[in-house]
């Protein structure tokens, strides 16, 4: 059967400032050597991402009826996702990200907008039974639809999909109720270093990952410089990371976890073998810059690992 992937999340475009010579400061001007627009959102990078992997990809999202939501909606379609899920809600504005970007670290200042406007009546329930998994992003961003992520892991899981989740930061560092409901009916857990530690509350990556996989099937735990490493029930499996000149770390995450689904889930590879095909993704796109700009082709990833 061929394997078709459905993404739930947040839309929002990516305004990316580069070449600063150092952090804005009040009162003093600086200049960059580099601007550009692109497609933003965790969940939206790792669905082209995937798409130009090779997978079939539909999402689930809500835009503006705005420049930057038609901006967006073209960017997903561009590589062949299924964007009939999308919402267009006149009443509200697409969100926006200004990204400040550093060789090893950027900080961001984000618009809500329709991310925060997301909730569980947008969203095709009767849909699910076309896929095999379903992929949700950035839980603490998406506030109107963050309620019902546990709902909408379940439901997947009675229609027959796997599941995965990666929920970022939260920035009130609660890790709270809803995380743990939502942890119940995920398969695959993705999150980096901090964020494993934050959740499981173990000040160790390896112990907190193994803690974890008590109550999620894998564990994916991404530790930048250092790889990545796996726990499940069987253990942990490491995977070291590809040396390579790092330009921008925006979306590499996300490159990460679309590489890993594609060669777990859609190329039915072993775990070690999708760890490290993860890898290669996440390198192959800090060395480019911008997060949909840097998402690398199943060739290209192909002639990495050759290498």
């Amino acid at each position: 059967m061929l394997k078709k992937i459905l993404v739930i999340g947040e839309l929002n475009v990516d305004l990316i400032v580069s070449g600063l010579p150092s952090l804005p400061a009040f009162g003093r001007e600086l200049t960059c050597t580099g601007f550009a627009r692109a497609l933003g959102s965790s969940s939206a990078i790792f669905s082209r991402a995937l798409a130009g992997l090779g997978a079939r990809v539909d999402f689930m999202g809500k835009v503006g009826d705005d420049d930057n939501g038609r901006f967006m909606l073209a960017q997903l379609r561009e590589v062949g996702i299924g964007t009939q899920g999308v919402v267009v809600d006149p009443a509200v504005q697409t969100g926006v990200t200004i990204s400040l970007t550093y060789p090893n670290e950027k900080a961001q200042i984000t618009y809500l907008g329709s991310i925060a406007d997301f909730h569980l009546s947008d969203v095709d329930l009767a849909a699910f039974g076309g896929y095999t998994h379903l992929h949700m992003a950035s839980m603490y961003l998406q506030t109107g639809l963050q309620p019902a992520f546990p709902l909408l892991l379940r439901r997947a899981r009675e229609k027959g999909l796997s599941t995965s989740l990666d929920p970022g930061w939260d920035p009130y560092e609660r890790w709270d109720d809803v995380l743990l409901e939502a942890l119940a009916a995920v398969d695959i857990l993705f999150a980096n270093e901090h964020e494993v530690k934050a959740i499981a509350r173990i000040d160790s990556v390896a112990q907190a990952a193994r803690s974890l996989a008590r109550q999620v099937d894998m564990v994916v735990a991404k530790l930048g410089p250092d790889g990545a490493l796996l726990a499940d029930a069987a253990g942990l499996l490491q995977s070291p990371a590809f040396p390579v000149e790092v330009v921008d770390t925006t979306g590499a995450g996300d490159s990460f976890d679309a590489g890993f689904l594609y060669e777990y889930i859609v190329e039915g590879g072993s775990k070690a073998e999708a760890l490290r095909f993860a890898n290669a993704c996440g390198a192959i796109a800090a060395t480019r810059v911008g997060g949909a700009s840097s998402v690398p082709t199943a060739a290209e990833v192909a002639a990495f690992l050759s290498h």
